[in-house]
C-alpha cells in the first residue's frame, strides 16, 4: 500500500521546496491545526501547488487538510505555507485564538457597520476537567 507523501518521488519534494528541507522563521506559525485563509487569488505562473493552498483555503483550512488534499508531507506543507505567508498571500491563526460571539451578541454590522462578530475571546476549557475526562476515556 503507498502511503502519501512518504513513497513520493524524493526529487519531485526538493523540486517542490526548492531544495529546502526546513520552513523559515514563519515555521512557528503553524501546527496541524492552524487556520489558513487566502488574501489573494492565484496569478498566472505560480508554483501549481501554492495556487491549489490558494483556493483551498478561500474558507478558513487546517493545516492537516491542506497536507491530505495535496497529498504531501506536512513539513512539505509547511515550506509552501511559509512561501504564501512571506508574500503576504495568505493570513494563518491558531483557532484557540478565533473570535467567539456569545449567544444573544450582537454583530459587528449592528456595532460598527463592518461584518462579522463582535470580537470576544473564546474561553478555553479548564485544563483539570480536559484531564479528567481523559482519564475517564482511558478507563472505558
Amino acid at each position: 500500500m503507498s502511503r502519501p507523501g512518504r513513497d513520493e518521488d524524493p526529487d519531485r519534494l526538493y523540486t517542490l521546496t526548492g531544495g529546502r528541507s526546513r520552513a523559515g522563521s514563519a515555521a512557528a506559525a503553524f501546527d496541524l491545526v492552524t487556520l489558513v485563509v487566502s488574501e489573494s487569488e492565484p496569478t498566472a505562473g505560480m508554483q501549481s501547488e501554492h495556487a491549489t493552498i490558494l483556493r483551498l483555503c478561500q474558507y478558513p483550512t487546517a493545516v492537516v487538510e491542506i497536507a491530505a488534499e495535496l497529498r504531501l508531507p506536512i513539513s512539505i506543507v509547511k515550506i509552501l505555507l511559509c512561501d504564501l505567508l512571506d508574500q503576504g498571500r495568505i493570513t494563518a491563526r491558531h483557532p484557540r485564538t478565533a473570535p467567539a460571539t456569545p449567544p444573544g451578541a450582537r454583530t459587528a454590522i449592528a456595532a460598527t457597520g463592518t461584518g462579522g462578530p463582535v470580537p470576544h475571546a473564546a474561553p478555553l476549557p479548564d485544563p483539570h476537567l480536559l484531564e479528567q475526562v481523559l482519564v475517564g476515556l482511558r478507563n472505558l
